[in-house]
């Protein structure tokens, strides 16, 4: 990666910011130490210009539901400002029409939400053959009631209100509830009284629209015609939108591909700086795209200008971008190594490493030739709808048909097949043994890496002396050596006193020179980290241990299963057996999935990826 600083005339800074964006190859970066020198930001009035444009047209765009893909990129030229602003003017013109039709639709759809629930509400009173008014109780000799109360009180009540000369008609009933309406003469001794009786026939009034005023069927009529209203003002205005639309097509049309083209321009805003008639740009571009990026500029420009080039400083890596590239079958992969971080510049991308040991470990893991040709079957099949998926599933499953070959393994079956190389169950202590050593072969290469990295960014004393470093790796390696000599040969010699002591006097030298406290702390501390160093390589080799145990589990899941499965009848069996390797494949395929990833991420990632980088993202013309 390069670090490039363009010098050009401040009119011709929108010829270089199209140069480049058709280009594709420059990663724009702000300035970091010429701020003094270049104080001035000519890009960020066009920049409010065009997001206030940009902002317009999205408005209209969920508007008139716009596919913006549909419309043809524009030859790439030049977008000066005034364009722009009259671009912007036009689609605040467009907007204003659109935001009319919108009210309009907004007032339609309300009135035709009202009209649904007068109508809804009416036909609880479609059986009463009377005049709604009248039932509003705002008349001034008729107390009159609508409501509902429980079947189990409507006699009671009925002779109640006969005793005050109030008359009861039912008039629907539902749900153990009638719906009935009172009506007697209005004075202010029999108003309290009926308000007491009806509390205590656990009386519910039912509201009466003051729309209602007249008869069910008149009122029914009288929504209806609302409701035809309606949808004549719906179709009028769906006209109107549709006419709109075609008057405005071309202006519509026109101010999308300005926009396009104004897009990297207003990008840049914040990254190009100028002092009266110069503008200066910076950013990132690929070192075998310079050339590129040079015949660019020079066939766009007519005037001078000064491209200067030079490798990023130390000081400049963390902010320097990666360029991460890999196969489009790797994009899940690498969407995983993603998930923890973007490899910093300079530093080892660990995607084809993550990809390889991930399909190996699953594998391991998950041996099965039958549910492994399963899973590749249907990723296959499905290939168009998973997508970027479907070539993960392919080589975790296909991983999983090898080891099933190799362990004799088939739906589960462990003596159709003769095992090429162990069945897991019946050589544990072996599985064992080989999980600790792929886990400390993956921790020596996790620490190697980091010793590289270290050693790129400059760092050659802690990658050599550091506890993750060389001499981390050696005091671990002999640890090891010194414990197997033990345990296997009963021999601790001075070779193996000598492979230990000395890697741990330098980790803990390095440490001593390191740490900056009083003498008395600083052992303390230097013992302590020491300590977790050497803790944290030993944890980490045994956590690799899950992989020999999901291994075991596989087969001890498939036992459970037959011995479920024997204890019924024929069809019974067979059932057991297909949804017993149904349910093996989704619940420990899924658990084997996210531990693999565990020990990634935390057995070898944590060692030597920062993650802490950023993605190289050019500067481009917006194609849609």
């Amino acid at each position: 990666m390069r670090r490039i600083i363009l010098h050009c005339l401040k009119d011709d800074a929108s010829t270089a910011v199209l140069a480049l964006a058709e280009a594709g190859v420059m990663h724009p970066e702000e300035a970091s130490s010429n701020d003094k020198d270049l104080p001035e930001l000519p890009g960020r009035d066009y920049q409010q210009i065009y997001h206030a444009a940009h902002a317009r047209l999205e408005k209209i765009q969920h508007h008139m539901n716009l596919d913006l893909a549909a419309f043809a990129s524009a030859t790439p030229r030049v977008v000066g400002e005034a364009e722009l602003l009259q671009v912007n003017d036009d689609l605040g013109e467009l907007w204003r029409q659109c935001s009319d039709i919108e009210e309009q639709e907004r007032r339609l759809a309300e009135e035709n939400k009202i009209i649904n629930d007068l109508a809804q509400t009416l036909k609880n009173f479609s059986l009463l053959d009377v005049d709604l008014g009248l039932l509003q109780g705002n008349t001034r000799f008729l107390d009159a009631r609508v409501g509902i109360i429980p079947m189990t009180n409507l006699d009671r009540l009925r002779e109640a209100l006969g005793l005050e000369e109030y008359f009861l008609s039912v008039f629907g009933i539902a749900e153990n509830n009638a719906r009935i309406v009172i009506a007697g003469l209005r004075n202010a001794h029999s108003e309290k009284k009926i308000g007491a009786l009806l509390e205590a026939a656990d009386w519910r009034t039912i509201p009466l629209p003051i729309e209602f005023k007249g008869r069910p069927e008149k009122l029914k009529e009288e929504l209806a015609n609302r409701r035809l209203a309606v949808d004549k003002d719906r179709l009028v205005l769906r006209a109107e939108r549709e006419i709109r639309h075609i008057e405005c097509s071309v202006k519509l049309m026109n101010a999308i591909q300005v926009l396009r083209l104004a897009a990297p321009h207003a990008e840049m805003a914040e990254v190009l700086r100028g002092r009266g008639g110069l503008s200066v740009i910076q950013g990132w571009i690929p070192h075998d795209q310079i050339q590129t990026a040079w015949t660019a500029l020079e066939d766009r420009f007519t005037r001078p200008f000064v491209l200067e080039t030079r490798a990023p400083t130390l000081d400049e890596r963390t902010r320097t971008p990666s360029l991460v590239k890999h196969p489009p079958w790797l994009d899940l992969f690498l969407t995983l190594v993603k998930g923890y971080g973007v490899p910093r510049y300079g530093e080892f991308d660990p995607t084809w490493l993550f990809a390889i040991s991930y399909v190996l470990m699953f594998g391991i893991m998950f041996g099965d030739l039958g549910q492994g040709a399963v899973i590749v079957g249907l990723a296959g099949y499905f290939r168009q709808r998973l997508g970027h998926i479907a070539p993960f599933l392919m080589a975790v499953g296909g991983a999983s048909m090898i080891f099933g070959i190799l362990y004799g393994s088939l739906f589960c079956f462990e003596d159709l097949l003769p095992a090429l190389w162990m069945s897991p169950l019946k050589d544990p202590a072996r599985m064992l043994m080989l999980a600790l050593y792929w886990g400390v072969g993956f921790i020596v290469l996790s620490t190697l890496l980091s010793v590289r990295n270290r050693i790129v960014d400059g760092h050659v004393l802690e990658a050599l002396f550091d506890g993750k470093g060389l001499a981390g790796i050696a005091a671990y390696l002999g640890l090891l050596w010194g414990g197997y000599s033990g345990m296997v040969y009963s021999q601790f010699g001075n070779g193996e006193k000598f492979a230990i002591i000395i890697p741990l006097l330098l980790m803990l030298g390095y440490k001593w020179h390191e740490l900056d406290f009083p003498p008395g702390e600083k052992i303390l501390v230097m013992l302590i980290e020491g300590f977790d160093a050497m803790m944290n390589y030993f944890s980490n080799t045994l956590s690799f241990l899950r992989v020999a145990a999901f291994s075991l589990n596989h087969v001890a899941l498939a036992f459970a299963i037959f011995a479920v499965a024997d204890m019924m009848g024929t069809t019974g069996h067979w059932l057991t057996v297909v949804f017993g390797n149904i349910f093996i494949m989704v619940l420990e395929g899924g658990v084997v999935a996210i531990q693999v990833l565990r020990l990634e991420y935390y057995e070898s990632f944590s060692r030597f990826f920062s993650g802490d980088g950023r993605e190289f993202k050019p500067l481009m013309l917006w194609k849609s």
